[in-house]
């Protein structure tokens, strides 16, 4: 695991304009400034020694307390976090829904077994079983991989690439083409992968948002979790000193996370899951009193994209939707979605593994993959087993393919840009069903609305 603080410099354009450059705490520190008097930037700056940075923040926080997070929220920091759990970005977007980033995305990159992380940190206990098990999974992995290319090989109309595009023989044409198909195995074998393989994670935030993840990463009792929020934290360091101080282990969370912990625990073990979950979707609308159908379907009038504004009244409208299982392939896209908050309770329900994208004509190839799928039950079952017995490693021997139930409550605005997004050109075949049952939900309680929410096909981008 490596954890990279990036600094950013100024521009050509900026330089050439006479800009000025901070570091980012002398940006909060100039900002702070503001709160107590009314002098302006040029008289801020005008007490920068360029030649003593930080003698220059202390003088600028004389009068300011610097330990306040709205302070710390104006200090940026970039960082690359490399070599970490896939269950671990997920954790850690779950904590910065905000952040600007980037993750290895499983849709693009075919994923080997030397990218599986050591079970010493993970604070795996039965060493040989797991990696047993996770040389299983990975070997289904690529045994998926050649069944979804083998079909899409015999029957390409499989992959829904543009007839126009496969007859464009330019250069350019063809490389697309080959991503496609590229892409087409890999969305439908990525069920396979364990969330111990390691992928990489880029996140932009204010140092109030990092100081918020190293605490929450120390106060977990998982080594991985601990050892990431101490490289996070020596690198904020480097960034903004004086804004680390809280970024450290703290009571108060760790409580809380025990507590949530204890009730994932007392769920396994009170309603044993059964194999083989439906993903049944639910929504429940909350208008604000007095507001009708036809005036919520009246606020999509100039709602022309799914970047185009919607009117106050969807504004104010309460939504809680989900799904009572989905697979974690699928809730690490869509727990990114920055509005609101998100509940998944991981105790696995079930094993996804796109069988309902095998054609009928396709029996065999179908019996094929249900044979693999027989490796994602048996990794759900040692999940379950050590959750019950208050292992929280257990999370480590589940797969991309485990299934969850998920929900998440915003505003009807940020709802119908989730669905548009997520039924677009480029959206994953999964996701964007599992949005289309919710959009459907949504247009059973405002008929009004069908045609006016632009839900998409979700095309090969």
């Amino acid at each position: 695991m490596k954890v990279t603080q990036v600094a950013l410099r100024p521009t050509a354009a900026s330089e050439k304009a006479g800009r000025p450059a901070l570091t980012p705490e002398l940006l909060a520190a100039s900002g702070a400034r503001y709160s107590r008097n009314n002098e302006g930037l040029e008289s801020i700056l005008s007490k920068i020694d360029p030649e003593n940075l930080e003698k220059s923040v202390d003088s600028i926080f004389r009068m300011v307390d610097y330990g306040h997070q709205s302070i710390a929220d104006m200090a940026p920091a970039a960082m690359f976090i490399d070599g970490v759990s896939m269950w671990l970005a997920y954790y850690i977007w779950t904590l910065c829904p905000t952040a600007g980033g980037q993750e290895s995305s499983t849709r693009y990159i075919k994923i080997s077994s030397e990218g599986l992380i050591a079970p010493e940190e993970l604070g795996i206990g039965e060493k040989a079983e797991w990696r047993e098990l996770m040389e299983q999974c990975f070997r289904a992995y690529q045994a998926a991989l050649a069944v979804w290319e083998q079909m899409a090989g015999a029957n390409p109309a499989l992959m829904g690439i543009p007839q126009s595009l496969l007859d464009d023989s330019s250069e350019s044409a063809r490389k697309k083409v080959a991503r496609m198909k590229r892409n087409y195995a890999f969305d439908r074998a990525r069920y396979f992968l364990p969330v111990a393989a390691a992928t990489n994670v880029m996140l932009v935030m204010s140092a109030r948002g990092w100081v918020n993840l190293c605490q929450h990463l120390l106060s977990l009792d998982l080594p991985e979790a601990r050892r990431a929020g101490e490289l996070i934290r020596d690198e904020l360091a480097i960034a903004a000193p004086r804004m680390t101080g809280y970024a450290r282990r703290m009571e108060p969370v760790r409580q809380s996370i025990v507590s949530e912990f204890e009730k994932l625990v007392q769920l396994a073990r009170a309603e044993p899951p059964a194999a083989g979950a439906t993903a049944l979707p639910f929504l429940s609308v909350l208008p604000p009193e007095g507001i009708s159908a036809e005036e919520i379907a009246r606020d999509l009038a100039c709602h022309t994209n799914r970047y185009a504004p919607v009117g106050s009244s969807l504004q104010r409208t309460s939504v809680r939707f989900g799904w009572s299982a989905i697979g974690f392939a699928e809730i690490r896209d869509l727990n990114r979605h920055r509005t609101g908050s998100k509940y998944c309770p991981q105790v696995p329900r079930g094993f996804y593994f796109a069988p309902d994208q095998v054609p009928s004509e396709s029996a065999e190839k179908k019996a094929a993959l249900q044979e693999l799928a027989a490796v994602g039950l048996r990794a759900n079952q040692c999940a379950l087993q050590r959750l019950r017995g208050s292992d929280p490693s257990y999370i480590y021997w589940t797969l991309l393919g485990t299934e969850y139930p998920f929900e998440h409550v915003t505003t009807a605005d940020k709802f119908i840009y989730e669905a548009e997004l997520r039924t677009g050109v480029g959206a994953h075949f999964r996701y964007a069903r599992h949005l289309r049952e919710a959009l459907a939900l949504f247009h059973r309680r405002f008929p009004s609305t069908k045609g006016l929410i632009l839900e998409g096909s979700a095309e090969p981008e």
